[in-house]
């Protein structure tokens, strides 16, 4: 099963609904900043371009040389502030250092125009400046000259005041993201409704019931599905029903002429004097008793597999009727059984499946203990229900047989008269009851099978 399989529905939902919306905010943030600096690059373009013409009309021609009236007091207010400063630089010829910062970069650019300012980007100690180029023409015709007024500008300034709008832009939208992905999920909430009473139903149901779901307030798809439900439902229902129906039919076919079978065989052994042809017949008499019981094992187990009906009842009052019924049996067979534990314990049972339970734990024991052992049936109380249980001190089983024992037609032993079914029917009335049966070993020996019902 791979990972997005593991997603529940809403969970997809809000992942394809809120990952876009925190990508198109990430987008937006990247495009705000650069369209911030964008226009704070235009601001300080048409700036330095002022001040690049004015500080070139602070430079006058004077015959062949020039007249640089630029007063200190303007030089210090330009380059007062370190991180935003503005830095100049006059060359003649362009390149040639007259005044301002040595160190302001030359265009890596054709040369323009005269008179036409240039802007590019250059690097000062690592800061990045924008800055503005001015050439200009002097001197006589007969000997013309050419002044470069240069003028730059940082960019740390500019950057921040981008990063402080961009955030005081996206904090707002990231709030108004939160609220709206409060209100998605909220609406996943309410829209996913249909679907959670849809699974509380099919939660609350037994196995067995296959009646149709009812949904009324719902959306169309959510309808769509249910009807298709309910189609499965019927047609599981149908298939069920004629196989419970085959077994039933089959089973009630198959007693009748095993009834007969047994009792002419009977009637043969009383009059059989040839004692290998009473040895042939104990042999079918074994087999057709054997085909007996399992013809009602399997009667008994596809009842079984329907719900049980659960009512009030006693039952430490049942497992002692069910002890006392079996009492000549164990007499019989030389074994002790007797019950032990609670004197009432009223629980919702079906008591026809309870009863066929412990008839078949009890029937298992009376089989495969040996003469003279002890078998117990106890009822006890337990928080979350009744624990009802059967215990022998017979040989047990090893573990490896206690993992295989719930196993329809597995068989531990192979004595004549069991045909595997018994506890596999105990393990489905114990679900019937909302619990399960578990089997362990009895110290020093024994083997104790637990029904715990809820």
């Amino acid at each position: 099963m791979t990972a997005r399989s593991r997603l529940s529905l809403r969970r997809q939902l809000l992942l394809w609904l809120l990952l876009p919306q925190l990508v198109l905010w990430a987008g937006g943030g990247l495009l705000a900043y650069r369209f911030a600096l964008s226009y704070a690059e235009k601001g300080i373009d048409q700036s330095l371009t002022q001040s690049v013409r004015a500080l070139a009309r602070q430079v006058k021609p004077v015959g062949s040389g020039l007249l640089i009236d630029f007063p200190r007091a303007a030089q210090d207010v330009l380059e007062q502030d370190p991180d935003d400063r503005v830095s100049y630089m006059v060359s003649s010829p362009p390149g040639q250092f007259l005044l301002g910062n040595q160190r302001l970069p030359q265009p890596d650019l054709a040369p323009g125009t005269p008179g036409d300012p240039q802007l590019y980007r250059g690097l000062i100690d690592g800061k990045p400046l924008r800055i503005v180029a001015l050439d200009l023409s002097y001197g006589d015709a007969d000997a013309p000259q050419t002044m470069r007024v240069q003028v730059g500008k940082g960019l740390a300034v500019q950057q921040r005041i981008a990063r402080e709008l961009v955030a005081d832009m996206l904090v707002p939208l990231l709030a108004l993201g939160l609220l709206l992905s409060l209100l998605v999920y909220g609406g996943i909430r309410r829209g996913l409704t249909p679907l959670r009473r849809l699974t509380a139903q099919l939660e609350n149901r037994s196995v067995n019931a296959l009646s149709p779901i009812g949904l009324t307030q719902a959306p169309s798809e959510v309808h769509a599905l249910v009807q298709a439900i309910n189609g499965l439902l019927d047609e599981v229902a149908r298939n069920v029903h004629q196989e419970k129906r085959f077994i039933d039919d089959a089973a009630h076919q198959l007693r009748t002429p095993l009834a007969g079978l047994i009792s002419q065989v009977e009637l043969a052994q009383r009059e059989a004097t040839d004692p290998a042809l009473a040895e042939r017949l104990a042999k079918v008499h074994t087999g057709a008793e054997r085909s007996a019981h399992l013809v009602h094992q399997l009667l008994t187990l596809a009842r079984t597999e329907t719900h049980a009906r659960r009512a009030p009842l006693d039952l430490a009052a049942l497992a002692r009727e069910v002890a006392r019924e079996w009492t000549p049996r164990a007499l019989a067979a030389g074994m002790d059984l007797g019950y032990e534990g609670e004197d009432k314990l009223q629980i919702e049972g079906d008591p026809l499946q309870l009863r066929e339970a412990l008839a078949n734990l009890i029937d298992n024991a009376l089989r495969y203990t040996p003469r003279g052992s002890t078998i117990t049936l106890r009822v006890q109380r337990a928080p979350d229900g009744a624990r009802l249980a059967v215990e022998d001190n017979g040989p047990g089983l090893n573990p490896e047989e206690l993992a295989h024992v719930f196993q329809r037609f597995w068989r531990g032993s192979q004595r004549p008269g069991g045909c595997g079914l018994g506890l596999a029917i105990v393990q489905e009335i114990a679900r019937r009851h909302g619990g399960e049966a578990r089997v362990e070993r009895v110290v020093p020996k024994g083997l104790r099978v637990e029904l715990r019902l809820r």
